[in-house]
């Protein structure tokens, strides 16, 4: 009977993860597997989808101006005939069929088809920030999951010592040996320590719910993370002008705001060409209910449509297609100054962040030292501040931990700044091995 209910609950939960289409979460959960199993259903993917598909519309819609239209007409009209007509047929309805192609427009549809394929030409790079922004709000989520956790054991103890602290008070108060004050004093003191637990404790659901949201999961909240290695650089690189060079040149949003000026520049372009002459060829065939010398059957021939006033439209749009230009250039232009500075703080950042970890690591040392020291007094019954070195240890565990994070997600923000993957599963090949 077990047997069979076991495979039913797990047909069940094979059940549950078709339906929703996503595979279920490899417990413990590794960074690697957060950014494998993360739904790709998540909004700013879908912005860009959605980006993407407006931009194909567009260029379906230009592409159209050159095509081939076939019109059918029809007619139903009753006339009173000339008293020169020979026909005396009040019925001069009519139906026809007309093939009509453009043969020249004065480069307005070339340049409406050449901007849209200009915005054509991003999707790669809009892509490519979508899943830079999604995988760097994953890294976060995932660091500050891991920090919580080690928050939590920190105040954790911290609430054990307090609560040991007051317990031995409230003997020592019935012996008469502590005064109330000193009771109270022990009693707030684990009082404030089993809030900060809580807190504590609240803070690690809350991570985890931002890193199931941030993989587009909310209701797959991960129980335990693998703690990632954090590959540090044998030496650092200095020369900002050399990464400053490759980020000009492969930034994806500079990339981008790039082709939108030559996109613009051709949409200005259609609308000095919007009212120009357009000739196009056509050929029809229709079917007359009265004939006479003037109705045909079949015929071709070329329109020429040579616009003479446009009410100042031909103005108007010249002026705002000017101005998006304007617009674009203005755009690049604050966008390489921000990032110049961007760049330079994130890339000056390293070094702070490198001293930081080294400085926690030092203190981490002395830290177990003293712990270890710690351990033994407390066991020949010397000295009792055993519980207060532990939470000190990791205390400073929390800290080099979140240098280290700062560091991973640092280095990440310059890789996406100069146009590569923001996270790459062999990223100790990249930059060095591990101090």
């Amino acid at each position: 009977m077990a047997h069979h209910y076991s495979v039913l609950m797990v047909l069940l939960c094979l059940s549950i993860e078709s339906r929703a289409g996503l595979a279920v979460l490899p417990e413990p959960l590794s960074l690697d597997d957060a950014m494998h199993f993360s739904s790709r259903q998540i909004p700013v993917l879908s912005h860009v989808k959605a980006a993407i598909e407006a931009v194909n519309a567009e260029a379906l819609a230009a592409a159209s101006l050159d095509g081939v239209r076939l019109t059918a007409q029809g007619r139903l009209r009753w006339i009173e005939p000339s008293y020169k007509s020979v026909n005396e047929d009040r019925n001069d309805s009519h139906a026809s069929l007309i093939l009509q192609k453009p043969l020249y427009d004065s480069g307005y549809a070339d340049h409406l088809q050449a901007a849209a394929e200009m915005a054509q030409s991003t999707h790669n790079v809009q892509t490519l920030i979508a899943r830079q922004q999604y995988q760097l709000a994953i890294m976060r989520a995932f660091y500050d999951v891991l920090l919580a956790d080690i928050a939590f054991a920190r105040d954790n103890e911290a609430m054990s010592i307090a609560f040991v602290a007051a317990d031995k008070a409230r003997d020592r108060h019935e012996l008469g040996v502590l005064s109330d004050v000193d009771l109270l004093a022990a009693e707030s003191h684990y009082e404030q320590a089993r809030r900060q637990r809580s807190s504590s404790a609240i803070q690690q659901r809350l991570t985890r719910a931002a890193l199931a949201i941030a993989m587009g999961r909310p209701d797959d909240l991960a129980n335990n993370l693998v703690m990632p290695e954090i590959p540090l650089p044998a030496k650092l690189e200095d020369d900002f002008s050399a990464y400053w060079r490759q980020l000009v040149e492969n930034n994806p949003e500079l990339i981008k705001l790039r082709a939108s000026i030559v996109a613009a520049q051709k949409k200005a372009d259609a609308a000095r060409a919007a009212y120009g002459p357009v000739l196009s060829a056509e050929l029809g065939v229709a079917a007359h209910n009265r004939s006479t010398a003037s109705t045909h059957p079949v015929f071709a021939g070329l329109l020429l449509e040579l616009p003479i006033l446009s009410g100042g439209a031909k103005e108007a749009g010249i002026a705002k297609a000017n101005a998006v230009l304007q617009q674009a250039r203005a755009d690049l232009l604050t966008a390489e100054l921000r990032l110049r500075q961007e760049a330079l703080e994130i890339w000056m950042r390293r070094q702070e962040i490198l001293v930081d970890i080294e400085a926690f690591k030092a203190l981490g040392d002395y830290r177990d030292l003293y712990l270890d020291r710690s351990r033994a007094l407390y066991e020949l019954e010397v000295r009792t501040d055993l519980g207060d070195a532990m939470t000190q240890t990791t205390a400073v565990h929390w800290r080099l931990m979140d240098a280290l994070f700062n560091w991973a997600i640092n280095q990440a923000r310059l890789r996406a700044l100069s146009g590569a993957e923001v996270y790459a599963r062999n990223l100790s090949a990249e930059e060095g091995e591990m101090r």
